[in-house]
């Protein structure tokens, strides 16, 4: 088999929306092999040829059952001391039991870092190509009654043409990181369902839609019943839409509010936790539910010390926990789709979020390949999340050139957004120009611009801080997504001494002092929450850690920033009140 297939892809095509749906967890012990030259997919261990046409037994250069076991899901950089940096391919197998039924099964995946390949009984089902999101293979006809064996083959190779590209300023985890199952269905089943506040700023209008796997006619049912509502949707074609009106108690940070939604079509039901709120721009400001916002946030990594980017909800909660205990209503999680538990998390608690791909500094911007990984990548972020209302703003990318190729792809993405959800926000986290103004030409297609800048920092000079606000005359609300300062916790010296505590929370008091004065500012997320492990940072303070976050990697001790930007955003808290 070609290492390079990219036959049967997975794409968000053929997502599923998995709300309420009962799964059978693959998750658990798996045989694995390190195959640092993907000999599996050269010599396709996948058929498991083990006679030639003779009868005669032939030499073999693996034993699936007889290799090692490994949990999943796993960042498989952490299971091994020697696999730390480890960033080639490697084989998962194992065998389950199968018992037949009328209808349709899928195995869900719910990332693999970054190209997975998925094999069955002998045969190639397809593959999946990008690290954060979701995706799902039709098993049905390669299923067999009884003992079956599945073997993926998870390739982390850092890639020029990836996206992200081979070169990020974060710790690129290998493995199957979030869960797999397989999920059964009905032949004719619910492939799609969105509902949310309409945006007509009436706040009485629902608007509900329904996609099914065939293109088939009849009546779908939709029900609420903490409002009384039992509504029928009609289906024409496969594809359905009803607005109606109603009384929704409005979701907020501060009134979290989620209702039980049902839908049904047939012998397929679906159900999900849904919040009602409006999110919009008016000239240079922000409201949620008709009321002007100022976005008290803070930027995250998906990053544990003891499990990678296979967080538990445990620490999801935490970061939550320690975001509102900061004063946040707003959370950025950055630079790829977050598991989908977070913005489930973030719903129930009441904290926004922008969500973002990982178009990230310079990718290939020129190759239409790479477009349609990222437009996927995207596609199924938004499929993925579309329910969510935590989730207000959808990011095309960070830190990127103005060049004219970059405005051509990233211009078509913020469209590509525009168009698949218009209920959100559109925004991406800029570059401060060569001049010292906000002046880069995607703002033209975003609603709200996201604004990267580190004075005090990597530009040491402060007065270039009011000067860069000064230059700018936007006719957008502007995040600024990135600030920060490295410290390492407990290592201390004067406002002048990089790395020190006291450098860093120098740096917060003058950020926040600046921008305090700036009307179009509506909101910031400062890099960031807690120190993440990155491969580029090897100065004595860093030790192979971004340290820049506001706690230690760990979460148990608090950098003096910490307390500079909680006292700033309570202030504002009380302000906005």
């Amino acid at each position: 088999m070609d290492i390079n297939c990219r036959e049967n892809l997975a794409t968000a095509q053929s997502m599923i929306f998995m709300g309420g749906r009962p799964q059978e967890s693959l998750n658990g012990l798996w045989h694995y092999c390190v195959d640092w030259y993907n000999t599996c997919l050269r010599n396709d261990w996948y058929k498991e040829i083990q006679t030639d046409e003779l009868g005669n037994t032939l030499p073999l250069d693996y034993s699936f059952d007889e290799w090692p076991v490994i949990q999943l899901p796993v960042c498989w950089n952490l299971f091994r001391e020697d696999l730390k940096y480890y960033d080639s391919s490697m084989v998962f197998t194992r065998k389950f039991y199968y018992k037949s039924h009328q209808g349709n099964t899928f195995l869900r995946i719910g990332a693999a870092n970054y190209i997975c390949h998925v094999f069955l009984n002998q045969t190639y089902i397809g593959t999946h190509e990008g690290s954060s999101t979701p995706f799902f293979l039709d098993i049905t006809s390669a299923l067999i009654e009884g003992e079956n064996r599945i073997l993926l083959v998870v390739d982390a190779s850092r890639r020029p043409d990836g996206v992200p590209m081979d070169n990020t300023d974060w710790f690129p985890y290998g493995g199957l990181y979030r869960d797999i199952s397989l999920v059964r269905l009905p032949e004719i089943y619910i492939k799609d369902f969105r509902i949310c506040l309409n945006p007509d700023g009436s706040y009485q209008n629902i608007l509900a839609e329904m996609c099914l796997s065939e293109q088939v006619s009849g009546t779908a049912r939709l029900t609420i019943s903490e409002m009384g509502i039992e509504k029928e949707i009609l289906i024409q074609e496969g594809h359905g839409q009803l607005l109606f009106r109603a009384d929704p108690e409005l979701w907020s940070p501060e009134n979290p509010k989620l209702y039980e939604i049902k839908a049904s079509f047939q012998e397929d039901a679906v159900q999900d936790r849904v919040g009602f709120r409006m999110i919009e721009v008016r000239g240079k400001d922000i409201f949620l539910n008709g009321k002007a916002l100022f976005l008290r946030g803070v930027s995250c990594h998906e990053e544990s010390v003891f499990n990678g980017k296979a967080l538990t909800d445990e620490e999801r909660l935490e970061n939550i926990r320690i975001a509102k205990e900061l004063g946040c209503n707003f959370m950025r999680l950055a630079h790829y789709p977050h598991n989908e538990r977070m913005a489930e998390l973030a719903d129930e608690a009441g904290l926004l979020l922008w969500e973002e791909i990982p178009v990230y500094w310079s990718i290939q911007f020129e190759k239409p390949e790479v477009y349609a990984n990222a437009e996927n990548q995207l596609t199924e972020l938004v499929k993925r999340d579309w329910n969510r209302a935590s989730v207000i703003i959808w990011s095309v990318g960070n830190e990127n050139l103005d060049t004219e190729e970059r405005l051509t792809f990233m211009s078509r993405l913020a469209n590509c957004a525009h168009k698949i959800d218009p209920t959100r926000m559109v925004s991406a986290a800029c570059l401060v120009s060569a001049e010292n103004k906000i002046a880069d030409r995607l703002a033209d297609y975003l609603d709200i611009i996201g604004i990267n800048e580190y004075l005090g920092w990597y530009e040491p000079d402060f007065a270039k801080l009011p000067a860069l606000f000064q230059n700018s005359a936007p006719i957008k609300p502007v995040i600024i997504t990135e600030f920060g300062a490295d410290a390492l916790y407990g290592h201390h010296g004067t406002v002048n001494e990089k790395g020190t505590e006291e450098c860093q929370a120098y740096i917060y008091q003058r950020q926040v002092e600046t921008i305090t004065k700036i009307d179009y500012i509506k909101g910031m997320t400062p890099w960031i929450l807690y120190d993440f492990r990155c491969p580029r940072r090897t100065a004595l303070v860093q030790d192979y850690y971004n340290r820049k976050g506001l706690l230690t990697p760990d979460k148990t001790h608090r950098k003096m920033a910490f307390h500079v930007l909680q006292e700033f955003y309570n202030r504002i808290a009380g302000l906005s009140n």
